[in-house]
This record gives structure tokens, C-alpha cells and sequence, in this order.
């Protein structure tokens, strides 16, 4: 599920752009099209271009001046809760980083982890916590004040309990984004951190996991 286009892979920053709506759901067994309108994604778009679409990468197979169409594949189907959609589904959009744009959340690859469960939202004066509960596959790669992509939301991980994870929803992302519309029981896609994720396989493959993150092992395998 990971992007690439020129033989390059595809990142995104986590930092949503607009909120787009399914117009239409053309659907295989295991397997969809897509339509979606929008407006900021489409100014610049181009046929193969990357779109991330609730964190997954999807590639514009056409378009026109107020909607894109994607194609979602079976491993996609299956691995994502795009499944869900349906015609009238908000979604949170993203284009693909530009080597030239400004840098404001963190890498997000659009390659979906594995998908959660919101089990409990609660207010806070401005803010909005939400409880997620994440598959098994994440919690390696999960720690408090971490970063973590929620529908491919760039968020900070505010707390850790076993296999639930909170995050907090300041008053602008509540609006920009769609998590703060969604309810308890409702299925979110999650994108571990990145770099986290390079570490912990750089360390397995090292042979070092159980020994920690040292200096030495940082300046060894190159991350310093």
C-alpha cells in the first residue's frame, strides 16, 4: 500500500488539507472505485498523482474540476477501513509532500498499519481525548508523546494503556479534520511513527532489540 510514482516513494506530512466527500462507490467484491469531491487537492493534479485519502495513499486514476476517482486494490480492501465509505463519507484529504513545501507534522508514509477502534471520547474545556484502541501489530511502535497518524492526522500520543492509546484534538484540528465527528465503535486507520518503526527493525535485524537504544548503537547503524 505504500505510493510510489517515478520509482520514488511518496510522503506525506499528516497535516490534512481538506475534508473531501465520497460522491461515488463503485464496488468489487474485495475491491472499489472511488470518487471524491474536493476542491484544495484538485488545484494542481495530475493523472497518477498521490492523494492520501483518511492516511492511505491512493493514486488520481481521472478527474475533473470538482471530484478524483481511485482505484482500491484487495490488500488495500482488506488491511484499511476504506471499506466503510460510502457515498456522502467525509474523508480527510492530503497531497503528497513537496520537496519545496514546509515541513509541519511528521513523515507518514500512507501505508496503513492496521486499523483501531475509538472506545471512549471525553472534553476537556477546548480539547477533545479520544481513546483508541489499536491492534497488537502497533504497540512496538507506540510510546507516550509519540507521534502516530489517525486517519492521517499527524497526533501526538498523550497516553498509553496496554493495547489504548489517547490522543488529544486541539480546536482546530476538531474542525479540520474528521476525527472529532466520529463516534465510539467507529474503525480509524493508524499509521505507526515512521522512524520509529526503521529503529526497532534496524535493532531486530542487528540482533540488538533486548539491549536497548544506545549512542553506539545510533552511530552504527547510521542514525547519527
Amino acid at each position: 500500500m505504500l505510493c510510489q510514482r517515478k520509482g520514488e516513494k511518496t510522503i506525506f506530512t499528516g497535516i490534512v488539507e481538506e475534508i473531501g466527500t465520497v460522491s461515488k462507490v463503485v464496488h468489487g467484491s474485495t475491491s472499489f472505485t472511488i470518487m471524491i469531491a474536493a476542491k484544495t487537492v484538485l488545484q494542481d493534479v495530475h493523472l497518477g498523482d498521490s492523494i492520501a485519502v483518511n492516511g492511505v495513499c491512493l493514486t488520481v486514476s481521472k478527474f475533473d474540476a470538482n471530484s478524483f476517482a481511485a482505484d482500491i486494490m484487495p490488500e488495500t480492501y482488506m488491511a484499511t477501513a476504506l471499506k466503510k465509505l460510502r457515498t456522502g463519507s467525509v474523508v480527510n484529504l492530503e497531497r503528497a509532500m513537496r520537496a519545496d513545501g514546509r515541513f509541519g507534522g511528521h513523515f507518514v508514509s500512507g501505508h496503513v498499519d492496521g486499523t483501531g477502534t475509538i472506545i471512549e471520547k471525553k472534553r476537556s474545556e477546548n480539547a477533545l481525548y479520544v481513546t483508541i484502541q489499536v491492534p497488537d501489530t502497533c504497540h512496538s511502535f507506540i510510546h507516550d508523546k509519540g507521534s502516530i497518524a489517525i486517519d492521517g492526522t499527524s497526533l501526538t500520543v498523550f497516553g498509553v494503556k496496554g493495547n489504548n492509546i489517547t490522543i488529544s484534538l486541539i480546536p482546530h484540528t476538531q474542525t479540520a479534520t474528521i476525527l472529532a465527528e466520529k463516534a465510539v465503535g467507529d474503525p480509524v486507520n493508524i499509521e505507526c511513527d515512521m522512524l520509529a518503526k526503521y529503529v526497532f527493525h534496524m535493532l531486530n535485524k542487528t540482533g540488538q532489540s533486548n539491549r536497548g537504544v544506545t549512542m553506539e548503537t545510533l552511530v552504527n547503524n547510521g542514525f547519527l
